[in-house]
């Protein structure tokens, strides 16, 4: 379990910022960025799950990807282990195949209840469908950072997939969403011209 009792160390005060096992980097190297970009969309993950209040079994998948995205943290801040890798035997706390088959798993389950799709979406619709297509993009963001941190240094490549995945699901929620509140919003190419 996690006790702090200061918050600030003043040992970031020189750019650079602790791992898990104590190694240090740049605040500004790629897997920083990416950790950040993953931090950023859980707090759009947990903005969008506030506006769920009429749809529950939502929120509660919310509140369980927002704690998922707090293991993916852990996981890329974790070095992989020069003996063990990213296996199974692994004890780091790492994103696990189970994770991912359950989001393919609710994506297939709301999915199934929707219309195909016939056009591209625009990001909005209801506020709650809105905040979802938001935490969607940051996902794809905080994705191809940690993409680019991956040519860096070695990742859990199951926390790429897991991002890849989430971003799905994001689209597909929004998408569920709003077909409880009258339907997406079509892209209408070249409407303005």
């Amino acid at each position: 379990m996690v006790k702090l009792n200061k918050i600030y160390t003043r040992t970031g005060d020189d750019g650079t910022t602790g791992l898990v096992g104590g190694s240090r980097i740049a605040k500004s190297a790629p897997l920083m960025a990416a950790i950040g970009d993953v931090d950023e969309a859980n707090s759009w993950v947990g903005l969008a799950a506030v506006a769920l209040d009429e749809a529950p079994d939502a929120a509660a998948m919310l509140t369980r990807i927002q704690n998922e995205l707090f293991d993916l943290g852990a996981d890329l801040a974790t070095p992989p282990d020069a003996e063990r890798g990213f296996g199974p035997h692994d004890m780091a706390l790492r994103i696990v195949p189970g994770q991912i088959a359950r989001l393919e798993e609710e994506i297939d389950a709301m999915n199934a209840a929707l219309d195909a799709l016939k056009s591209f979406i625009l990001p909005g619709g209801s506020e709650a469908a809105a905040r979802l297509h938001l935490a969607r993009a940051v996902t794809r963001r905080a994705e191809r950072s940690a993409v680019a941190a991956a040519a860096d240094r070695a990742l859990n490549p199951l926390a790429l997939t897991y991002l890849n995945r989430l971003s799905d699901h994001l689209f597909v929620l929004a998408r569920s969403i709003n077909g409880a509140a009258g339907g997406d919003v079509l892209w209408k190419p070249g409407a303005t011209r």
